[in-house]
């Protein structure tokens, strides 16, 4: 394996692992916990423990429950149900749900992000709802204020990243204005 390809790890999840999906049908642990850690590194025991609900976790049935959630997804008819399923039936948060439906699917779902709502006047309370008809016709706002603030051209995913940068440059403008004394985000 050409482990330098590991090294951008948002093109690799969203190239390679995105195929290895459509091909397979389903993931296996390394490449799903390549999203994970692209997203947030530091969910990924949690993640792990989320996936096997038992304190024995071994590596035999995280890979099971990998590729049992993965094949789920693939044989979903819908975005509906996509991001109904990693939530209602693996306890998944929208986040994290739509971190890993944004690699598998780029061309459906954005990232849910709190830059990103920020700069598009979404508010955060909705992550909380649990409702699945309410967490969907909210997600749908989210992606159409994500497409309305964003070039036109542009894909959904490419529009996280520029929503996510302008969000970045202006705290990094705001930052150095008054000399780093108030910074919280990362």
């Amino acid at each position: 394996m050409d482990y330098s390809r590991l090294y951008d790890l948002e093109n690799y999840v969203f190239t390679e692992v995105n195929s290895a999906f459509h091909r397979n049908g389903q993931l296996n642990a390394s490449e799903f916990f390549c999203i994970i850690i692209w997203k947030a590194n530091r969910s990924k025991s949690k993640i792990a423990s989320l996936l096997t609900r038992s304190p024995s976790l071994t590596r035999e049935s995280l890979e099971q429950a990998v590729e049992s959630l993965t094949r789920g997804l693939y044989s979903l008819p819908d975005g509906k149900h996509r991001l109904r399923y990693p939530m209602r039936d693996w306890g998944f948060r929208l986040p994290m749900a739509t971190a890993i439906l944004s690699t598998l699917y780029p061309d459906e779902f954005t990232v849910y992000d709190s830059r990103v709502c920020d700069m598009v006047s979404f508010g955060h309370d909705f992550v909380h709802k649990t409702n699945p008809d309410s967490v969907w016709s909210g997600y749908q706002e989210l992606k159409s204020r994500v497409c309305d603030h964003t070039p036109m051209c542009a894909s959904l995913r490419h529009k996280d990243r520029y929503l996510w940068g302008k969000s970045f440059w202006q705290d990094l403008q705001e930052d150095l204005n008054e000399g780093f004394v108030k910074s919280t985000k990362q």
